[in-house]
């Protein structure tokens, strides 16, 4: 919010230009800028409370006020006293003025926008530090990025319930980006790792599920230094969720730092994705495996390969194991009991959920 002082400064320049006693009250019905400098710090009891969201001018006595508010709430009061209809005018013209200038302060001193443009990447490279300093925020910190994905249509307030966890509003900051996605841009010591804020997107998913009955699913970008870094990792997180969604639809926290291979293969042009299956496999051998064969594939992957360890799982004997892995062998050639041959076809299964997402040809 603008100071006191701005507010005077503007307030005697506008009354020489008019021949009303102009003022200013706030919410707390306090009287903050006046052309009367004696009325400054008084008070106007119930001009706030009668403000009843529908009508912004009103005329009580000698004075007319106009109301500046937003979701119903008033933040100022503008009055300008005489009875005149150049009054209500006057008071209308200053509002206007006030609510320009309040707008262009909050937006060029409000933390909470500036990190919601920094993450979303509206601030230029050269204005990133200037614009910290200005507003005295800290810029060598660690912080972390988180992106909150629920389902559409909740009854209930999902950024709400996310704000209230995070009390410390000029440290940690959430904001909404869509009807779906929320971002938490929180701040961490130097003693915390991934895994620390892995355990706080559980107890987030957590109260959301347990508590509210809302799922969702969080992805967490690289744990990152400095201020102008922070939309690096929120994309991060964007592409933690989408790689998750499609190699690991079921595990509702992704990290960035911790796709592995999933990367790799979501960055490759589809063509190549395709040339490497029909050069892996015979054609359609991959196609004709069916699910209980690649849930035994899971997991022996799963079990690394081992035998023994995978036929106690699925509740099998072991030569029974053994039989469907050289069924698997004979279907596609590879064995799978053979570590360079595994990783092969581990590749191709995950190549081939790549594909069945049906990403954009390139």
């Amino acid at each position: 919010m603008p100071s006191k002082r701005i507010f005077q400064s503007i307030i005697l320049q506008l009354s020489e230009a008019s021949k009303h006693t102009i003022g200013v009250i706030d919410s707390h019905s306090v009287v903050v800028a006046s052309s009367d400098l004696q009325q400054l710090d008084s008070t106007v009891p119930g001009i706030i409370e009668s403000y009843d969201g529908d009508n912004d001018i009103k005329r009580i006595g000698n004075r007319v006020y106009c109301y500046i508010a937003h979701n119903k709430r008033v933040e100022y009061c503008v009055y300008v006293e005489g009875l005149e209809e150049s009054a209500e005018c006057t008071a209308k013209m200053v509002a206007a003025f006030l609510t320009e200038i309040k707008e262009y302060h909050d937006d060029r001193f409000d933390k909470g926008k500036f990190i919601k443009n920094l993450v979303m990447d509206n601030i230029l490279p050269g204005d990133i530090y200037t614009r910290a300093r200005e507003m005295n925020f800290a810029m060598e910190v660690q912080r972390a990025v988180l992106l909150i994905r629920v389902n559409a249509g909740n009854s209930i307030s999902v950024f709400d319930i996310v704000s209230e966890l995070f009390p410390e509003k000029q440290k940690d900051f959430v904001f909404s980006i869509s009807e779906t996605d929320i971002v938490v841009v929180k701040e961490i010591g130097r003693d915390i790792d991934l895994r620390d804020v892995e355990k706080l997107a559980g107890s987030i998913i957590d109260i959301l599920d347990g508590e509210h009955y809302v799922s969702c699913v969080i992805g967490i970008g690289t744990i990152v230094n400095t201020i102008n870094e922070l939309a690096t990792s929120f994309k991060e997180a964007q592409l933690a969720l989408e790689v998750g969604k499609i190699f690991d639809n079921e595990r509702v926290i992704t990290t960035f730092d911790n796709l592995g291979i999933a990367r790799l293969i979501y960055q490759l042009p589809t063509t190549l994705c395709e040339m490497y299956l029909k050069e892996v496999f015979r054609k359609g051998s991959i196609d004709s495996l069916d699910q209980e064969t690649l849930f035994t594939i899971q997991r022996f992957f799963e079990n690394n390969l081992n035998v023994s360890e995978t036929s106690r799982g699925l509740f099998v004997h072991r030569n029974t194991l053994i039989y469907r892995l050289e069924k698997i062998k004979k279907i596609t050639g590879l064995d799978l009991r053979q570590f360079d041959h595994a990783i092969v076809f581990k590749v191709a299964l995950m190549v081939k959920k790549y594909l069945d997402s049906n990403p954009t040809k390139y």
